[in-house]
């Protein structure tokens, strides 16, 4: 203790700079490194963590000074070299029980990158993947929840682009292009909060080119599935105005998707 109270006094005047890391136990080296990550230089404490790897590879201060290192990445925004450092521990040493952390930490630095819904999805991907990863190889861990809830909203976030394209079309009258991207979030991410909005978008897509059992179908799997939400009032309101009612006709894909997806029935 009085050796790393005596190092952290000497971070505080500038002569530290010009004494020669290797005349430092790692311990020490480690020190210093969380020294300057609580007092808010994470760049530097990165560097620090590395050369305790550098110096002294094969102790058990560079192993937690690679999580280290990762986690002072991350916190820099440094995303690219935090998912090279926790990587670099997933594959050095796969048993040890910071693993699980490392697995999450390489997650989150796409998760933290994952732009506005208006721009490319890219990185929204490789979330969901890595999240997965933690999900599925570390289900007992205290990170597979946090996992779950971020996937959750990840998957929410690549239905809302999706949304926002077909509105795109709709709004410019290319309504089977509209139509295309409803469908998907209709059957890939049904899960997510914007399914009442992509039918009743299928509704107003299908009138609009004529396709009436079309309409009619999307607006009776909207109505068996979210009657009390506004989406379903609005495509009734559509229904009506054309003097239609919701109804279910098997011979197109929406009454396929029904049929499978709501009712089960397969075969």
């Amino acid at each position: 203790m009085l050796c790393g109270l005596t190092l952290l006094m000497a971070c505080g005047g500038n002569s530290s700079k010009d004494i020669p890391l290797e005349t430092f136990t790692p311990e020490e080296i480690y020190t210093r490194a969380e020294f300057d990550l609580e007092a808010g230089d994470p760049e530097e404490a990165a560097r620090l963590f590395g050369e305790v790897e550098r110096l002294y590879p094969y102790s058990e201060w560079a192993k937690r000074a690679l999580i280290m290192q990762a986690f002072s990445y991350h916190r820099d925004q440094d995303y690219e070299n935090s998912r090279i450092a926790a990587q670099r521990f997933i594959d050095f040493y796969p048993a040890e029980e910071d693993v699980a952390y490392a697995q999450f930490l390489l997650a989150l630095s796409y998760y933290d990158q994952i732009d506005e819904v208006g721009r490319d999805q890219g990185l929204t991907y490789q979330a969901l993947q890595q999240l997965r990863l933690v999900i599925e190889r570390h289900p007992d861990s205290e990170y597979a929840r946090s996992a779950i809830l971020m996937f959750d909203l990840a998957f929410d976030h690549l239905a809302a682009k999706e949304m926002e394209i077909g509105r795109y079309y709709l709004k410019k009258g290319h309504y089977a292009a509209a139509i295309n991207r409803f469908r998907v979030v209709i059957e890939d991410f049904q899960t997510t909060s914007h399914t009442p909005e992509a039918l009743m978008r299928l509704v107003e897509s299908y009138l609009a080119l004529g396709f009436v059992e079309e309409a009619q179908t999307a607006a009776a799997i909207l109505g068996y599935n979210f009657r009390s939400t506004v989406w379903y009032q609005d495509s009734y309101e559509l229904l009506k105005g054309q003097g239609l009612e919701p109804g279910l006709f098997g011979a197109n894909w929406m009454g396929k998707f029904y049929r499978q997806a709501i009712r089960g029935e397969w075969l």
